[in-house]
């Protein structure tokens, strides 16, 4: 090999290690749950959809966006331990959230005791973190009902929302990401699992029952989630893939629930 082609393998080498330091560092600030996007959004646009549209709900969304961001590197921190990689990132986002939290308390005092209860399950997810053991299902449940009761909130904040339609809309947001915890494990933990490969099954043949309870119609949408629940698994698909997908599997469901309700 000549001193040129050398050269260009060690130049090679050297951004290779730089881009691999950069995504490192990136991976501090930016979740890389793919799926849990789904969840931080989609219980904000049915909330949405179940009131009338208010200038405050921009406030909202952006602190709940923000301590989703600041509560990433929390658990981090206190599952690794390593508290100078997580350290500028809590700061960061605790400086940008802190401001948010006080002006939206102040414009609605009464959100203090929904933070009181986000706190309440947050707990459980830092047991978890420190017992390293944060795929859990039930770690996932309980996130999964921290990430739906923000419907809530967000329906009522402009004081034109329906609390029994919002219920409806919280118990379909839970069962559809419980679903999909199960489902997610059957492709990736629990990939050489059958008997979790069939509870999933299971568990998705009574929410469809539970759809058809609801509104008839919503069969359709959760036909299709039992059908990703028993055909995908048998694929070998990267958590991403995953990820991706359940992204559009959401969007369905919206789509679904804003041409039944709305």
């Amino acid at each position: 090999m000549d001193d040129e082609s050398i050269n260009q393998s060690n130049k090679d080498i050297i951004h290779c290690e730089k881009r691999s330091k950069s995504l490192m560092g990136i991976s501090r600030y930016i979740p890389n749950q793919h799926g849990a996007w789904a969840m931080l959004i989609l219980p904000f646009l049915f909330g949405l959809a179940a009131s009338q549209g208010e200038f405050i709900h921009i406030l909202l969304f952006a602190c709940w966006f923000f301590i989703y961001l600041f509560s990433f590197p929390i658990l981090q921190w206190i599952k690794t331990g390593n508290r100078v990689r997580y350290r500028k990132p809590v700061v960061l986002y605790g400086a940008i959230l802190f401001p948010l939290l006080v002006s939206l308390v102040w414009i609605k005092p009464a959100l203090i005791w929904y933070g009181v209860l986000l706190l309440f399950f947050f707990m459980a997810n830092i047991y978890y973190a420190k017992m390293k053991n944060e795929r859990a299902l039930l770690n996932d449940i309980i996130a999964i009902l921290l990430f739906c009761s923000f419907i809530y909130p967000v329906a009522h904040i402009g004081e034109a929302g329906d609390w029994r339609i919002s219920t409806e809309l919280f118990l379909l947001l839970v069962v559809y990401f419980t679903g999909t915890a199960l489902y997610v494990k059957t492709i990736i933990r629990e990939r050489k699992n059958i008997r979790y490969y069939y509870a999933s099954i299971i568990y998705h043949l009574i929410i469809v029952l539970f759809a058809a309870w609801i509104k008839v119609f919503l069969v359709v949408p959760f036909l299709i989630l039992l059908l990703r629940a028993i055909w995908l698994p048998k694929f070998d698909l990267k958590a991403k893939q995953v990820g991706m997908a359940e992204i559009g599997f959401s969007l369905m469901l919206y789509v679904s629930v804003l041409f039944l309700y709305f």
